[in-house]
């Protein structure tokens, strides 16, 4: 049974996330963009710090918490301007990890889950191939049956933690019918696994993202998660606490840019005034805080009716919509507001307007998005 988190526990989970990236992110980040990865070690320190796993079963290192609290963490933790390590913290805890949560047994949740709390064990999850995106029934990536053990073949691309993750969480092609798709767990070292090449992106720089072959890799039966052919179902079930995470990291950028961006407004001067004094100005800025304020209380909304058991999926596609291209158009008007400085590689609103584009591409395009919401009507 999930626990029920207070507001004023809330309140406190906030100010832990805000005191671990003041201490271990922000002083230290450029480096990683560099580096082109987050280090494992601050991993494992957020697993120390109990930052990982919130929702899962507390035999396991979690938290045993409800979707509300998952929320807080998420939309904390996107208070950090590198959009790079909080995605890397979210594939692990929202994306890859909740299919060994939802269809594991027993047996595999004991083998594999005090790794991912602890963060000695960094997931990712490998369902986007070349010729299928958002479309997943698309996926040509197959896994054979030979006796005891499956053998995978094909190729995934655009992997978040592909590069450096323990433990992937693979989607293949099991039937001919077009959703006969199975999940399987393969560990890092796996014969056949190989990593094609590091992907270099615009955005979130210091995120490892990968292109992947598998080449008969071979995997015990035991490694399988859920029913054969039924993987489809558990994709799109966590699509939503992926989704509704990603609107959090959306949302945590909006009021950090806006944040950044009031203070420098009125500290520039121009003209022999502060920028604050400029009408269009202030009234630009206003509505953008407006809109994040609204669309911060839909994400509250959407994560409250999946901790009751309600039906989100249209929902959840609205706010992923609402929230990738709010994204953009708030941190372009910040970025705007910075003038030359917040085009300069480097500033926190320059990297805010950089990492925010893939928001309203990643996890599901705004496009695909509407169109799911819209079959709902």
């Amino acid at each position: 049974m999930d626990t029920v988190y207070t507001g004023h526990e809330h309140e406190l989970l906030r100010e832990q996330v805000s005191r671990f990236l003041a201490r271990e992110v922000e002083p230290h980040a450029d480096a990683w963009e560099r580096d082109g990865c987050v280090p494992r070690e601050v991993l494992r320190r957020m697993g120390d710090a109990g930052l990982l796993g919130l929702m899962y079963r507390p035999e396991h290192g979690g938290g045993g918490a409800d979707a509300l609290a998952n929320l807080v963490f998420a939309e904390a933790l996107s208070q950090s301007t590198y959009g790079g390590f909080i995605v890397t913290v979210l594939v692990h805890t929202d994306m890859a990890s909740p299919h060994l949560h939802h269809a594991g047994t027993p047996e595999q949740q004991a083998r594999w889950m005090p790794g991912i709390t602890s963060g000695r064990t960094v997931t990712a999850v490998a369902i986007t191939e070349p010729g299928a995106g958002s479309d997943v029934a698309g996926i040509r990536t197959r896994a054979r049956r030979e006796g005891d053990h499956w053998v995978i073949d094909g190729s995934k691309l655009f992997i978040t933690n592909g590069v450096h993750a323990d433990l992937l969480f693979v989607a293949a092609r099991t039937g001919e019918a077009r959703h006969a798709i199975t999940i399987f767990a393969v560990e890092r070292g796996t014969p056949g696994l190989r990593v094609g090449r590091a992907l270099e992106k615009t955005g979130w720089l210091c995120s490892d993202t990968a292109e992947l072959f598998f080449e008969g890799c071979r995997i015990p039966d035991a490694n399988r998660l859920g029913e054969v052919d039924r993987g489809f179902v558990s994709v799109m079930k966590n699509f939503q606490t992926e989704r509704i995470a990603l609107g959090a990291m959306a949302v945590g950028h909006c009021a950090r840019a806006l944040k950044l961006t009031l203070q420098h407004v009125r500290e520039r001067q121009a003209f022999g005034a502060p920028l604050w004094d400029k009408q269009a100005i202030r009234q630009r800025l206003a509505m953008c805080d407006a809109r994040t304020r609204a669309a911060r209380h839909y994400l509250y909304h959407c994560a409250w009716k999946l901790t009751m058991g309600q039906d989100v999926v249209q929902d959840v596609s609205m706010l992923k919509a609402l929230t990738g291209e709010l994204v953009n158009e708030v941190t372009q008007t910040c970025q705007q507001f910075h003038g030359g400085m917040g085009y300069m590689r480097g500033t926190p609103v320059e990297r805010l307007w950089r990492d925010a584009r893939v928001l309203a591409i990643g996890g599901g395009a705004t496009e695909v998005m509407l169109d799911e919401a819209a079959k709902r009507y």
